[in-house]
């Protein structure tokens, strides 16, 4: 029985009996009942446009059009998905590696940065320079002074 179509009766139709063979044969070869190899042509017809009475030819070609016209417009989605996806993705992550890249090498000479402490000696004591000794040696006289 047809799925979907169990509860359905049946109508019949006058058709001629070398139709009735011919159909007949049509319907084993696709393994379907009659009812439903029937209902699979009407729609095969139905949805691709197509006429029984006008040639394929013409047709056909329209069918290759309308498939190509869909694999085009499925390509140009994808383009405009990639395009997307470089603008608001791909372009924005590369510009802030490279700014990263760029804060990390020095953009002018400066001086390197200088401890407070080794300004203040310099400008109290000049001619002398700041070393890890002299530190020592005045915290050790900051403590003998206490």
């Amino acid at each position: 029985m047809d799925r979907g179509y169990e509860n359905e009766g049946f109508e019949t139709l006058k058709i001629k009996s070398s139709v009735a063979i011919e159909f007949r044969k049509f319907s084993k070869m696709l393994s379907k009942s009659q009812s439903m190899t029937l209902l699979l042509m009407l729609d095969f017809f139905q949805e691709n446009g197509i006429s029984p009475n006008e040639s394929i030819g013409p047709n056909m070609e329209t069918l290759e059009n309308r498939i190509s016209l869909l694999i085009k417009k499925r390509v140009n989605g994808m383009i405009a998905i990639m395009k997307d996806i470089e603008k608001n993705q791909t372009k924005p992550t590369v510009a802030m590696l490279q700014s990263l890249f760029e804060q990390a090498e020095p953009k002018d000479k400066r001086p390197p940065m200088i401890e407070k402490k080794r300004l203040i000696f310099e400008k109290e004591n000049p001619g002398k320079k700041f070393s890890d000794n002299f530190r020592v040696s005045a915290v050790e006289k900051s403590k003998d002074e206490k």
